[in-house]
């Protein structure tokens, strides 16, 4: 089967970053299906992965976690799934990625395709949905359809997670959503998404939210660029609240939280596959929701662009655009 991977960590400007290569298609077992893969998306994941993790010399090591296709096999012990059945996931990090043809996934993490989207579609989904929804609701304990009098504050709502995430508060909580941005196509894009207020996180934050007059930030989750921001989201941060976060900060003193009795939470999409938490179907759950989601309407694709077929060409494209650091929604290719 066709696969794209790499040997040796290397930036992505080197024309061996990524390799088109072939190799034997996996056969599973246990709860694994196989899924002929069809579209997928490209995460920061991806890129830090590449950065800093190499399999055993003359192996290829195969990025990618989210993907959509159908279920082409399954293993002996798989109840959800059967062959025929489209499917979209986010894989493990802990297992060879969906960059290939076919891909083994444990059943557990995986959930059924949205009927109303496309293959494309429905790849840039699973592993911000996952996130998304893991932060808000498994975290930081917000509870679905409470009337609240309590803000949220998003940093980076643009972003993969933040699209998401912005849809899912408003959707199904009663929070007042503010998503950061500070171009003006990201702006529009948070607004578009469903946020009430866009505040420019290059600008002091705290006197921009104060102007708006909403009810108090007791929620922050900060996506992106922690390291810079946190001093001034524990000063935002009312009384009793709660940050999120998903990045991976250089350094973090927590201590100025204790004045506020204010708590920190991580999310790590990853921990219940890599840790086979006795609530891993929870994922499976969560996507299931998702795809409800979609198919009622009430959630909608962060599909920002299609790169073309996948391929190490296509891919290199992508991970160049997640390190700028300046794209909004999500990077898909598809088919090969």
């Amino acid at each position: 089967m066709k696969a794209v991977g790499y040997q040796k960590s290397l930036p992505i400007e080197n024309p061996n970053s990524l390799i088109d290569f072939e190799t034997e298609k996996p056969e599973p077992r246990g709860r694994d299906i196989r899924v002929a893969v069809k579209a997928v998306s490209v995460n920061p994941v991806d890129t830090k992965v590449r950065k800093r993790a190499e399999h055993p010399a003359g192996e290829y090591k195969i990025l990618g976690y989210d993907a959509a296709g159908i279920v082409d096999a399954v293993g002996p012990d798989v109840t959800q799934f059967e062959p025929g059945d489209e499917v979209f996931y986010a894989g493990a990090i802990t297992r060879q990625g969906t960059n290939a043809e076919f891909h083994l996934v444990d059943e557990r993490i995986v959930g059924a395709k949205p009927k109303t989207l496309s293959f494309a579609e429905t790849a840039a989904l699973p592993l911000t949905s996952l996130t998304a929804w893991e932060l808000l609701f498994d975290r930081l304990g917000v509870e679905q359809g409470r009337g609240e009098e309590r803000s949220l504050l998003i940093i980076g709502g643009a972003g993969g997670v933040g699209s998401v995430l912005i849809q899912l508060a408003r959707k199904l909580t009663g929070l007042t959503v503010l998503a950061t941005a500070s171009r003006p196509e990201s702006i529009e894009w948070c607004l578009d998404l469903g946020a009430h207020h866009v505040v420019d996180h290059s600008k002091p934050m705290k006197e921009q939210i104060e102007k708006l007059k909403v009810p108090p930030v007791a929620l922050i989750t900060s996506l992106t660029a922690t390291d810079k921001h946190f001093p001034a989201l524990v000063d935002i941060l009312a009384p009793q609240g709660a940050i999120g976060l998903i990045d991976d900060p250089a350094s973090l003193d927590a201590l100025p939280l204790k004045s506020k009795a204010a708590s920190l939470h991580w999310e790590l999409m990853f921990t219940r596959s890599t840790f086979q938490t006795p609530d891993m179907i929870r994922q499976h759950d969560i996507l299931e929701s998702v795809s409800a989601l979609i198919d009622k309407k009430d959630l909608k694709t962060t599909l920002d662009r299609v790169f073309g077929k996948i391929d190490a060409a296509n891919l290199k494209r992508a991970h160049a655009a997640i390190e700028s650091g300046r794209s909004t929604g999500k990077i898909v290719l598809e088919g090969w």
